[in-house]
Order: structure tokens, then sequence, then C-alpha cells
């Protein structure tokens, strides 16, 4: 038998948290997919238990609903059909929603008269006030996914509600 230092145990081999994984589903691009877009994504999140502050969870929900709605008022003639992605990973939280049509949008302040047309800008503004990101990227079939990442900030650091 074969004398020496003991054999080191294997390094543990690191597993991601259950709640951690990309999800995507289809909709129609039309107005009864925004509430349903973001009804959706709370529920994975429950579903999965995903530890997030209730703030970002609101941010999160709001910008869904800005990029859905966005989909659906200016793709819907050349998409019929929009893709929303949520991804969650270590530390962070990923929205995307994808179209068929190839415009690029930009984020834009409106006039105080303006009724709409602060969609984009309103996403850029809540993902940098979380410490987050968001940009427009052309997809493979030459639409174009529109998404936000925004910290995976834990329930134990969210800040108090007030009462």
């Amino acid at each position: 038998m074969p004398s020496g230092p003991p054999a080191e145990p294997p390094e543990e081999l690191t597993v991601p948290p259950a709640y951690e994984g990309v999800w995507r589903f289809t909709a129609p691009a039309l107005e009864v997919s925004v509430p349903r877009a973001r009804h959706a994504v709370r529920a994975l999140l429950d579903d999965r238990r995903v530890p997030v502050a209730a703030c970002v969870v609101d941010s999160l929900l709001l910008i869904v609903s800005e990029l859905v709605t966005n989909a659906v008022q200016h793709a819907a003639l050349l998409s019929p059909e929009i893709a929303v992605q949520l991804s969650v990973g270590a530390g962070r939280l990923r929205v995307a929603v994808e179209d068929g049509h190839p415009y690029r949008p930009r984020a834009v302040e409106a006039d105080e008269g303006d009724t709409g047309g602060r969609g984009l800008w309103l996403v850029k503004m809540i993902t940098a006030e979380a410490g987050g990101s968001c940009d427009v990227e052309h997809t493979a079939n030459g639409g174009k996914a529109v998404w936000a990442e925004l910290p995976l900030v834990p329930l134990a650091t969210s800040p108090p509600t007030a009462r």
C-alpha cells in the first residue's frame, strides 16, 4: 500500500441557486399582452422564489410594461408576435423584449404636453437609478431585442418602506 500524504478531498462543486435560469415566452403583439407579460414575470419570480427586494420587482415590472407596450405600439405591423425573456443570474435580473421590427428605438425626453413617447427614456432612468443598464440589440432574424438589467438586490438589503 503506498504511503504519503492523504489525498485532498475533491473541491466542492458550486451549484447555482435553484432560482437562477433563463425563461422565455411569446405573446401576440396586442395590448392585452402588456398586463399578461407583467403578471407572467411576477409569477415566475414568485414561483422560483427569487430572493429579490420589492423595490427591484416593482422596477422590473414597470420596465416589462414599458418594453412590451413599445413593441405592441411600434412593431406589431411587422411583428405579430413578441418574445419576453427573463434571465436570473448571479446578482442580476435581465429582461429582454424581442420583436421582428428592424427599427432601433432611441430614448427621447418628450415634451410636457405629450401623452406618450417616454417609455424607453423611463426604462433608461429606472435602470440607471438602480445601478443597472439597458440597450437595444439587433437579432439574427433582422429584428431587435430591447433589454434592461438590474442588480439582484436581496430581500435583506432592501430599504425600509414608508408607512
